[in-house]
């Protein structure tokens, strides 16, 4: 079946792999620190189509996304505004750092994010190992 929706599905996938595949240095830093779950063993998306939009980093899990801003979104600051508060009513916090501050202060951006992950999302921890979590028998104890 192709009806409209998938043909939009479609180019929305092929353009966030375009914009995978040209990342700018500040975007392939972050990666970097936000891949294979290194940052408190979150996962984040590259390049996730939310609505008509596309943003750099979402973790879907903790309904955070960060966005990475250049030199071009000093004319753009109107647009930005209006894909913040889109996202935002999707159910998502939006964090916005400069590409400069990302390649000069990458340390300060990943505390920045983890505090943001850590704010009202518990740690996704691993799955319990064998024998862990075994349902307890509550029949005999006093209320």
């Amino acid at each position: 079946m192709s009806g409209p929706l998938s043909r939009e599905r479609e180019r929305a996938r092929v353009r966030a792999r375009a914009l995978r595949e040209a990342p700018t240095d500040a975007e392939s830093l972050l990666r970097y620190h936000l891949r294979d779950r290194r940052l408190a063993n979150f996962k984040f998306r590259r390049q996730r189509p939310i609505g008509p939009y596309f943003a750099d980093f979402a973790c879907l899990e903790a309904k955070l996304v960060v966005e990475l801003d250049g030199g071009q979104h000093v004319e753009a600051a109107g647009c930005d505004e209006n894909r913040t508060r889109f996202i935002e009513a999707q159910g998502y916090r939006v964090l916005r750092f400069w590409n400069n501050e990302v390649l000069t202060q990458t340390d300060a951006v990943r505390e920045r994010t983890l505090q943001a992950l850590q704010e009202d999302n518990p740690h996704p921890s691993p799955l319990p190992q064998a024998g862990e979590g075994a349902r307890q028998d509550t029949r005999n104890l006093k209320p």
